[in-house]
Parts: structure tokens; sequence; C-alpha cells
């Protein structure tokens, strides 16, 4: 991420811990440049080794600001299912995109499509609805377990050890002439 866009997304994350009336603290300063300095989904946990050791944050700074950002709407939560979560900070930069979730290797790819933001348009209209918030997440295997047996993302069976589990994310791939890739 540039600096100048860096910078504007501390100042929204300091005005926002100000409307309610919390510091912005350099341990939270720490966080936010950590979490928005790149498109990669992550865990809570991910944050800690991450931050530095000039930096001397509890994990209760990490749960409690990664709450505000998600309640501020500048970080969203991801739920995989059986209680596992993911934080997305890529919808202040692409407010429209949707999730592939890999149920083998918990490989994420995010994806826009013209086509699907006019279908929930027609949807939520036809039915009576105005939406506040629109996400698609579509569950599925990769072809890259099937395909070749292996996959760099996949634990146990037939992928290979040492994974990096659902923390890797791809971006956002071609979807031809009605989709845009970033």
């Amino acid at each position: 991420m540039d600096p100048q866009s860096l910078q504007a997304i501390l100042g929204q994350a300091q005005a926002f811990f100000a409307s309610k009336g919390l510091r912005f603290t350099k341990q939270r300063e720490a966080l936010v440049t950590l979490i928005f300095r790149n498109d990669d989904h992550f865990r809570p946990e991910d944050l800690l080794p991450k931050i530095g050791k000039g930096h001397a944050v509890s994990r209760a700074t990490i749960y409690r600001t990664i709450s505000l950002l998600v309640e501020s709407g500048m970080l969203r939560e991801i739920s995989l299912g059986g209680g596992e979560r993911l934080y997305d900070p890529n919808f202040l930069r692409s407010p429209h995109h949707n999730h592939l979730i890999c149920v083998d290797c918990r490989k994420i790819v995010e994806f826009e499509d013209p086509n699907i933001d006019i279908m929930q348009n027609c949807i939520t209209r036809r039915l009576g609805f105005s939406p506040t918030q629109k996400a698609i997440r579509i569950e599925g295997s990769c072809d890259m377990l099937r395909l070749l047996g292996t996959c760099k993302n996949f634990k146990g069976g037939k992928g290979s050890k040492g994974s990096k589990g659902a923390k890797g994310s791809s971006k956002k791939p071609t979807l031809g002439r009605a989709g845009r890739s970033r």
C-alpha cells in the first residue's frame, strides 16, 4: 500500500477511536499499519509475531483493536465455519469483492464481477430489500489438489506438509471480459 493511502487509513482509524472516546496509542497505530499495509487475510494470532519488538502489544490489545476496526467498517470478518475466522483488510480498497474458499486447503481467492453486482441489486429490489451489506462466499474444492494430487495449502492427506493454510490468499484472478482482476 502506498504511504498516502496508509496515512488516510490511519487518520480514519484515529477518528473512529476518538469518536469512541479511546486513545489511538502507538501500539494501535502499529497494529493498524501492520493490518492494512498488505492485502493478506489474517487471524489475530498471526499478528503477534509480526508486530515487531519495538511495540509491546498484548494479545488483548490485538483482539480489541480488531474488534473496533470491524465495528468501524474498516475491516471485515470472514467466517470459515467451525469457529474459524479470518479478517479481510481489502474492503476499503475493493468494497464489492467476494470470496471463493477451498474446503480442502482453505485457500481464499477474491473476485469481483459486475454481473454479480447487477444480479444482487435486481434480487434485493425485487424482494423489497435495501441492502446494507452484500457478500458472496462460495465454498468448493480448488482444482490444484484434484488435478495434481497435491496443493501447497493443503494440510494432511495428499497435500504437502508445513502449509500456511488459510493465511495464504490469492489476488483476484482474471474472470474474462465480465470480470476484472487486481
